[in-house]
C-alpha cells in the first residue's frame, strides 16, 4: 500500500514536484500513536496531508477539512502541559522518529470516528469551545530581545525589499517570516511583460539580503501582535534534534507590515468539508511539497489568478473537470490560456452546495440546472483581501472599497506602515517598490513612490465576493472564514439527531450579532458580501472586533493607571442594560486577549451563556464588561481565552 497517497510523482512538471522536500531522505514520525510517513523538508501538516489525513474532526455533526488556517497545535508526547511546548503543525518541520501529540485533544465520539473514516481524520470534537484549535502561546508574555531599528513582518518580495531599503539607509533590520523560507506567495501570480520570473526575482533579493550584515533574518517566526515600538512573535528554533518554541518581544523604532493578502472563502454550503482547498493553498502544497490529493478536481473562482493554477495542473497531467466563475464576463490572459488548453469554463456560475460522499472521500458539487458533479477535490477562490489583522491590532483603521470589494487601510500610525499586498498593491513590481517606499515614509524622506502597473479592468477583471444562496435543505453549514473560529453563515439548519432526541446543542454561533468575541478580517468580508454587515460600517467593525493581543512595556501605562475603555457599540445591552465596566484580578503571567468570554462557572461553554467579555488586559489587571447581577455577587468568574479556562476575581 502506498504510504503517501497524495504525493505527486518526482517528475511532475511546472514546478509542482515539491521544491522543499528531499525525496532521498524519507522520514517517519507518530502523532497520537498514528504512524505518518514523509520526506525531509515536510512540515508535520504537509506529511499528514501527503499520507491521506484530510479531516480535522466533527463540528455541528459535519466533517471539517484539515487546512493550514485551522490545524491543531501539537507537542512532543509528555510535554502537553506548557503553552510554550505547543507547536503549530503547519510551521513545524517534521522530524524523523519524533513522537507528537495534539496539544489539547478533544476526541470526537466513537460513532463519528467510524462514520468519517478514522484513517483520514484526526478525530477531534470541535463543538462548543474547541480548545484543540487554540494557539496557547498567544497568552504568554514575550522574552525581551535586544532593540532594533526596523522590524519587517513578512518575507515576501515587499518585505525583502523593505529590509534591503532599511539596511541601505543605515538601519539595523530584523526580518520576520512565518514559514521556513523567504519569497512569499508570488509564484501563483505569474509575470507581466518585461518582468523576471517570481523565482528569479526572489533569488536576486535573497542574494542581496545575504550580502549585508545589517539584516537579521528570522524564519519560522510569526508576528502575532504589534504596538507602537514593539512586536511580539512566536519563534521556532530547529538547530537541535527537537524543535523548540519561544515567544519574543522585539523593541523597535519602526515597523513595516508586509504580511501579504489572504484568499477569501466563498460562503457556500459545505465550504469546509474535507477535500476543499483555496487556490493559493493548493498551489503551495504542490509547489513546496509535491502534494495533490485525488485524481480529479473542480475550480470555482471569482478571481483571475486561480486560472493560472488550472494551466499549471493541465500541463502536469492533473485532470480538471471544469472551471466555474461567479462573474458573468470576466477577462484575463489566464482565462484565454485555459481556453487554449481546452478546459471547460462556465462564466456566471457558482456551486450551490457541496456534500461529502459516504465512502471514498469524494465530493458531490451541486450546480445550477445540471446534475451534481463528483470530484476528488474542489478548489474555491473567493478573491483576495489584504491581511489587515496586525494593522488593526496596532490600532489602524480601514474602510470598505466597493469597487474592489475589499477592506483597505485608511489613515496612518506612528512608526508603522503597510507594504506589498497587505497595503493593497496588486503587482509584483508594486509590492517591491512599496517596500522601498515604506522605509522612505518611515524616515520622512521623499522617495520615488510606488509603481504598481495594474492592467486595465477591461482586460483583467477585478475580484468579486462569491456568496451563494442558502439551499432549503443544506447538506452542510457554510462558514464565514477558513480559520479556527468556525463561525457559520446564518441559516435555518436542519435538525440533527441530537435535536430530535432532545439533546443539548453545541451552542455554535451562527449569527454575527451573537458573537461578542473577535471577528477575523475574512469573516467581516463575508459579512459584507452576505449583507450581514453594512459596507459603510465594515471598517468600524474591523477596528472594534479584529482580534487584539495585549502588549505592555515598562514605558507604557499599566492597566490600573489607564482610563477605562468605552463600551463598543456592538456590546451595548449584550449583557443587560445595567452591565458595567469592572476590573478582574488573575494570575499576572497570563496575557488575556480582548474578546475573551467570561462565565459564571467552568461548566458553561455556550457563548450565549456568557456573563461578560474582556475589553483590555495588561499586567494581571483585566478590564471587562460584566452583567450587573454578577458584579453585585462579587463571585469568582471563569475566563475562557484561547481554549483555556482560568479563574479570576471581580475586584472593582
Amino acid at each position: 500500500m502506498k504510504q503517501q497517497i497524495n504525493r505527486l510523482p518526482a517528475d511532475t512538471g511546472k514546478g509542482l514536484a515539491g521544491r522543499l522536500i528531499d525525496r532521498s531522505r524519507p522520514i517517519r514520525f507518530t502523532l497520537n500513536g498514528r504512524s505518518v510517513h514523509g520526506f525531509a523538508g515536510d512540515t508535520v501538516l504537509s506529511a499528514l496531508i501527503a499520507s491521506g489525513v484530510d479531516t480535522l474532526g466533527i463540528h455541528d455533526d459535519h466533517a471539517i477539512g484539515l487546512r493550514p488556517g485551522a490545524a491543531p497545535p501539537i507537542a512532543y508526547t509528555g510535554s502537553t502541559g506548557d503553552a510554550l511546548q505547543a507547536l503549530p503543525m503547519e510551521r513545524t518541520p517534521a522530524r524523523d522518529g519524533a513522537d507528537y501529540a495534539i496539544f489539547a485533544h478533544d476526541a470526537a465520539p466513537r460513532l463519528f470516528n467510524r462514520l468519517f473514516q478514522p484513517g483520514r481524520s484526526l478525530g477531534l470534537s470541535l463543538d462548543g469551545h474547541a480548545k484543540s484549535l487554540a494557539r496557547p502561546w498567544r497568552s504568554v508574555a514575550g522574552h525581551l530581545e535586544a532593540p532594533t531599528d526596523l522590524v519587517v513582518i513578512g518575507g515576501g518580495v515587499a518585505g525583502m525589499a523593505a529590509a534591503l531599503a532599511g539596511a541601505k539607509a543605515g538601519l539595523a533590520v530584523t526580518l520576520l517570516e512565518a514559514s521556513a523560507q523567504l519569497g512569499g506567495y508570488s509564484g501563483l501570480f505569474g509575470t507581466q511583460d518585461g518582468e523576471s520570473t517570481p523565482e528569479d526575482n526572489v533569488a536576486a533579493l535573497a542574494t542581496e539580503l545575504a550580502a549585508t550584515d545589517r539584516i537579521r533574518v528570522e524564519t519560522l517566526t510569526e508576528a502575532f501582535a504589534i504596538g507602537e515600538g514593539l512586536v511580539r512573535a512566536h519563534r521556532l528554533e530547529t538547530a537541535a534534534a527537537r524543535v523548540e518554541a519561544s515567544v519574543i518581544d522585539l523593541p523597535t523604532r519602526f515597523i513595516v507590515i508586509a504580511n501579504g493578502a489572504f484568499e477569501r472563502l466563498p460562503t457556500i454550503s459545505g465550504n469546509r468539508l474535507p477535500g476543499i482547498a483555496g487556490a493559493q493553498e493548493a498551489f503551495e502544497l504542490a509547489h513546496r511539497y509535491g502534494i495533490w490529493p485525488g485524481q480529479s478536481w473542480l475550480l470555482a473562482t471569482s478571481s483571475n489568478p486561480a486560472y493560472r493554477l488550472a494551466t499549471l495542473t493541465a500541463e502536469s497531467g492533473i485532470r480538471l473537470d471544469r472551471i466555474l466563475d461567479s462573474r458573468d464576463r470576466a477577462s484575463s490572459r489566464y482565462i484565454e490560456f485555459c481556453k487554449a488548453y481546452g478546459i471547460r469554463q462556465f462564466p456566471g456560475t457558482m456551486p450551490i452546495s457541496v456534500a461529502g460522499q459516504k465512502s471514498g472521500g469524494r465530493l458531490a458539487v451541486l450546480l445550477p440546472h445540471v446534475d451534481a458533479v463528483t470530484v476528488d477535490r474542489l478548489v474555491l477562490c473567493g478573491g483576495w483581501q489584504p491581511d489587515l489583522t496586525l494593522w488593526h491590532i496596532a490600532g489602524g483603521r480601514s474602510r470598505w472599497n466597493g469597487e474592489k470589494q475589499r477592506l483597505e487601510p485608511s489613515g496612518g500610525l506612528t512608526g508603522i506602515v503597510l507594504a506589498g499586498s497587505a497595503a493593497g498593491y496588486l503587482t509584483r513590481r508594486g509590492c517591491v517598490t512599496s517596500g522601498i517606499d515604506a522605509v522612505d515614509r518611515l524616515l520622512g524622506r521623499r522617495g520615488r513612490g510606488v509603481d504598481d502597473p495594474v492592467i486595465d479592468a477591461f482586460y483583467e477583471t477585478p475580484d468579486a465576493i462569491m456568496a451563494g444562496s442558502v439551499p432549503d435543505e443544506p447538506a452542510a453549514p457554510a462558514y464565514l472564514d477558513a480559520d479556527s473560529a468556525l463561525l457559520m453563515r446564518p441559516s435555518e439548519m436542519r435538525k440533527s439527531w441530537r435535536d430530535m432526541l432532545g439533546g443539548k446543542r453545541s451552542g455554535s454561533i451562527s449569527v454575527l450579532a451573537e458573537a461578542p468575541q473577535s471577528l477575523s478580517i475574512g469573516a467581516i468580508c463575508s459579512g459584507v458580501g452576505l449583507g450581514l454587515i453594512p459596507a459603510e460600517s465594515a471598517g468600524v467593525i474591523a477596528q472594534e472586533r479584529v482580534a487584539l493581543v495585549p502588549l505592555a512595556t515598562a514605558e507604557q501605562q499599566s492597566a490600573e493607571e489607564a482610563p477605562l475603555p468605552e463600551i463598543p457599540i456592538y456590546l451595548e445591552n449584550r449583557f443587560g442594560p445595567d452591565a458595567a465596566l469592572v476590573t478582574l484580578a488573575h494570575d499576572s503571567s497570563r496575557q488575556v486577549g480582548s474578546g475573551a468570554l467570561i462565565y459564571a462557572n467552568e461548566d458553561l461553554t455556550d457563548p450565549r451563556q456568557a456573563i461578560g467579555v474582556v475589553l483590555r488586559s495588561a499586567e494581571g489587571k483585566t478590564k471587562a464588561l460584566i452583567a450587573a447581577g454578577s458584579i453585585a455577587a462579587k463571585r469568582p468568574v471563569i475566563v475562557r481565552d484561547l481554549g483555556q479556562a482560568f479563574q479570576a476575581a471581580i475586584v472593582a
